[in-house]
């Protein structure tokens, strides 16, 4: 008898274990997410921080959560241990991220082209010396070599001829982040570095011997550089053309303000584009499972790919960013052509290292 009250009492107790979890699921209660780190370059900050980004993750039961750090800094300095992934903004870095930490995929889910933020009279000036010029398909373009011979003479704005719109004192730069720690000056070294040896990517010690020289003050006499690429440009959108005339930004940056209409791009604002620029590949390294489902997601997902596109990302589907260029009236160039290939990290950091070194006059 007592083995039958047993039995009977067992099969009570699953009944009501079965009715829970059917009224559970009325309820709408779902288990558990499973929280996924990672670590980020700070321009996509705000896109994982958006509510709507999290709902789409939760739709596949994730809660992302990111710590951001520079992309050079990711590669070298961060503790990944931590991580489920790290998603730097370029191919250099995730490829000294993905052989140091034996991966063995990566997921490139959007790119950004370098780009140049500045202001109307800037450019102004910038197209009376002959190193801005209208591309012809309804964006600018800034001449590199044009204005590496301008800024190899010294040249300072007041010194323009017939300059009464920005007679400042200081010297005709391009301002940058911090080349030792962020990925969006690396990449402007990158460019800068094709063209000052002559057209072709800096693939050697000797190259690098041979042109920090020319780079050292273009990138040295900006004085202090902010260390984020998304400190820099708050200051751009902030403080204006007095503190920073011309900025080498991520054409996201500039384009998620646009896009959404919040009123930060101001008249007068401008976005033009490098000549010859180089793209800004932001690629996701997974360091165990819940990573890679993180970057197959931001791959695939139609949301997570329109959600990019409206926070100024280009991705392999293109269609959610032209229609919003369309609707917006975007100054966003449709087609890159002269686009070149960064060094890679090894080279790069050479680079870095060794106009660091560089002593000046």
């Amino acid at each position: 008898m007592k083995r039958w009250i047993g039995v009977i009492l067992a099969a009570v107790l699953a009944g009501v274990v079965v009715v829970a979890v059917v009224v559970g699921n009325r309820d709408g209660k779902v288990p558990q997410p499973t929280v996924v780190r990672g670590v980020i370059g700070s321009e996509k900050k705000s896109f994982f921080d958006d509510p709507r980004v999290k709902a789409a993750f939760a739709k596949h039961a994730l809660r992302v959560e990111v710590d951001t750090a520079g992309s050079r800094q990711i590669a070298a300095d961060v503790d990944l241990s931590r991580y489920a992934f790290a998603f730097p903004s370029s191919v250099p870095a995730a490829e000294k991220i993905k052989r140091d930490r034996r991966a063995t995929v990566t997921f490139s889910p959007f790119y950004s082209p370098m780009a140049v933020a500045t202001f109307e009279p800037i450019a102004g000036l910038l197209a009376k010396v002959g190193v801005l010029r209208d591309s012809g398909m309804g964006y600018q373009v800034l001449d590199i070599k044009k204005y590496l011979e301008l800024a190899a003479k010294g040249t300072r704005w007041d010194q323009i001829p017939g300059n009464s719109a920005y007679p400042a004192r200081k010297r005709v730069l391009l301002t940058t982040t911090d080349i030792r720690t962020s990925n969006s000056a690396a990449m402007y070294l990158s460019v800068i570095g094709y063209v000052a040896n002559g057209d072709d990517v800096v693939s050697s010690d000797t190259q690098i011997a041979k042109v920090a020289p020319l780079l050292a003050p273009v990138v040295l006499d900006q004085g202090f550089s902010e260390t984020t690429s998304e400190a820099s440009f708050d200051d751009y959108l902030a403080l204006g053309a007095g503190k920073t005339p011309m900025l080498v930004i991520y054409e996201a940056q500039y384009l998620s303000h646009v896009f959404a209409g919040d009123g930060a791009i101001k008249a007068g604002m401008r976005l033009v584009y490098p000549s010859p620029t180089v793209l800004s590949k932001h690629t996701l390294v997974p360091l165990s499972e819940p990573g890679v489902r993180v970057g197959e997601l931001l791959t695939r997902d139609p949301e997570l790919l329109a959600l990019a596109a409206a926070y100024g990302f280009r991705t392999a589907s293109p269609q959610a960013f032209t229609d919003l260029v369309v609707e917006t009236g975007a100054p966003a160039a449709a087609d890159l052509v002269d686009v070149v290939e960064p060094p890679t990290y090894e080279r790069l950091e050479k680079l870095i290292t060794t106009i660091g070194a560089t002593s000046r006059p």
